[in-house]
């Protein structure tokens, strides 16, 4: 097979393995990985529309929505209604929320720390650069990857 063949099935596997990886260390957190990424989004500090959490993560609306119903129940979210659209509900990190967070991104170190050792800080650049390509190939905005952390 031509690696152009392999590319689509070589991202799917570095993902899914990332997700399973990261579903792991979040379980005794009571977190999935999908969880996660809304918390991180949402740690930035403002309060956010259901569609620019679905856009920003990238996911559907219908699951950004379905995740915020539960962390909502949870305490982790807080939602409210949109000071201009009266459709619209904004999402905030509770307090308990940001500590939950905090805690799944320390669970979720050792992950990503292998992740980045594999590549040198060159490769790192050069991959972010070309998955923002990939991404904006295939119709896309790529959203702003939360790399400041790493």
């Amino acid at each position: 097979m031509n690696p152009k063949d392999e590319l689509p099935l070589a991202l799917r596997t570095a993902y899914l393995t990332l997700h399973r990886r990261s579903d792991t260390e979040f379980a005794q957190h009571g977190i999935t990985a999908d969880q996660f990424v809304l918390l991180a989004t949402l740690s930035r500090g403002d309060a956010m529309t259901q569609r620019a959490l679905a856009a920003r993560m990238p996911s559907d609306p219908s699951t950004v929505r379905a995740m915020l119903v539960l962390l909502e129940k949870q305490g982790l979210v807080a939602r409210e209604s949109h000071p201009t659209d009266g459709r619209a509900r904004t999402a905030t990190l509770t307090r308990l929320g940001l500590r939950k967070f905090q805690q799944v991104w320390e669970a979720g170190q050792a992950v990503r720390d292998q992740m980045v050792n594999s590549l040198n800080a060159s490769e790192t650049r050069t991959l972010l650069s070309l998955l923002q390509r990939v991404a904006e190939s295939l119709g896309d905005r790529a959203p702003e990857l939360v790399t400041d952390r790493l």
